[in-house]
């Protein structure tokens, strides 16, 4: 009995170590699916019962540019950026299209309806584009995006120039257009495209590469980058010149260096995995929305708060239709008792309290919340993210700020970020999760010693 008693113990203490792991994987698997469905939640099925009024016709003379919506979703800057950019340009004529009708989700929760469906442009209802923007999708590999896939073969074969925005080289390589060939991609994904996809050549360290006709990016808002050296390759360096000018990113210049930091994880990268995997508790932003806002003043909200998992954003707008200054159509939740409760209410494209809607002024007094104007102290010829950027550090923490800022790939050098040093919400949690384990641990032992 006396031989028998040491395994015993060892059994129960397995046991223990083994249900503690479980709790604390399973809180963590819970909280990253729970992350998820809220970075991309269900896209609304229905089209605005008011109805839009048709896709702008193409000017003469001007380049069609798809830019392409995922079925299963699409980060929202990748989008969005080179979206503006073109848009800026009275060389070229950009549309939206997808497989996903009546609306196409962004990360971040805002619903685009997009202008065209890939059917339609097969079937010469829309232009033939001379450029297609490929942001990251959700599923790149997956059955919903294989439309999306076989139609971007089909405008290669027409001759289209592509420009793969961050993770959309994946959805490319899975097309196999990539093969052989140069290409780039967000710093945390190459070395695994690297194994999957050893066919292509993938270069680091470079906000964008060009390889003929195709042209892919780095993280996220390196898409600006890449689409101004298109711009630039099709309507001049005037064009491009005056663009880059007007959205004012950090440190670019026209034919200026295109390398960056090679980044690799570290240490504080820590903080967006404990956001990812235990984001409860998390506040709820409204991001108000208003008919002419730009679009990477709309933008920036959902992708820094959606990229950071530091706070659930809710598109919000007197109406539920608003339209950007380029004319992409978005959904929103309209000021009604439908409206989930808030607990702030920011308005990125407005500098004052006078362009914000009467009616979206008089719903924030009804809730008590104040209307916040993250961009109403912004100086002239600021990038839009560097407010957003503050606001993240001031209200979540510096840490979370500086990750993010790395996962985007966005410079930090000009900015003074405030606020606390650490996300100790989503540490606070951890640290619960892992106490409740340790418990757990014990009950296998405790069980023992409580039989008579």
């Amino acid at each position: 009995m006396a031989e028998q008693r040491p395994a015993a113990h060892l059994a129960r203490g397995l046991r223990g170590i083994g249900l503690s792991g479980v709790t604390v994987a399973g809180a963590a698997a819970a909280g990253v699916l729970t992350s998820i469905r809220k970075a991309y939640p269900r896209a609304p099925q229905a089209a605005p019962a008011e109805g839009w009024p048709p896709a702008t016709p193409v000017s003469e003379g001007r380049l069609a540019v798809a830019v392409v919506l995922g079925a299963s979703g699409s980060v929202i800057t990748d989008a969005v950026g080179p979206y503006e950019v073109f848009a800026r340009s009275q060389g070229f004529f950009v549309y939206t299209v997808s497989a996903s009708r009546p609306t196409a989700m962004l990360s971040g929760g805002l619903a685009v309806v997009p202008d065209y469906s890939l059917d339609d442009v097969d079937a010469g209802l829309a232009p033939e584009p001379e450029v297609v923007v490929v942001p990251a999708v959700a599923a790149p590999n997956g059955r919903k995006e294989a439309p999306l896939r076989e139609w971007i073969g089909r405008r290669v074969d027409r001759g289209a120039h592509l420009l793969g925005v961050c993770n959309g080289s994946r959805l490319l390589a899975a097309t196999g257009l990539l093969d052989g060939r140069r290409a780039t991609s967000h710093w945390s994904s190459i070395r695994g495209l690297g194994r999957s996809r050893p066919q292509v050549d993938w270069v680091r360290g470079q906000r964008y590469v060009q390889d003929g006709t195709l042209t892919t990016t780095a993280g996220v808002t390196s898409g600006v980058f890449g689409a101004l050296r298109v711009v630039e390759q099709l309507a001049g360096a005037g064009e491009a010149q005056r663009v880059g000018q007007e959205l004012a990113y950090p440190g670019w210049v026209l034919d200026g260096p295109i390398g960056i930091p090679e980044q690799r994880w570290m240490p504080r990268d820590l903080a967006s995995l404990l956001a990812v995997a235990f984001p409860w508790r998390r506040p709820t932003i409204g991001v108000g929305l208003l008919d002419g806002a730009g679009e990477l003043d709309i933008a920036a909200p959902f992708e820094l708060y959606a990229n950071s998992f530091a706070a659930h954003t809710v598109p919000i707008a007197a109406n539920r239709t608003i339209t950007t200054r380029h004319g992409l159509r978005l959904i929103a939740t309209p000021t009604d008792a439908t409206a989930p409760d808030m607990d702030r209410l920011i308005v990125p494209a407005a500098h004052t309290t006078d362009e914000v809607d009467p009616q979206l002024l008089t719903w924030a007094a009804d809730r008590g919340l104040k209307v916040e104007l993250p961009n109403g102290g912004q100086a002239a010829g600021q990038f839009s993210f560097d407010a957003m950027l503050a606001d993240l550090a001031g209200h979540s923490d510096q840490t979370t700020a500086r990750v993010t800022a790395k996962s985007i790939e966005y410079p930090t050098e000009q900015l003074e970020l405030a606020g606390a040093g650490w996300p100790w919400r989503p540490t606070a949690l951890s640290a619960l999760t892992l106490t409740a384990a340790i418990g757990i641990a014990l009950l296998p032992a405790a069980t023992r010693r409580s039989r008579p």
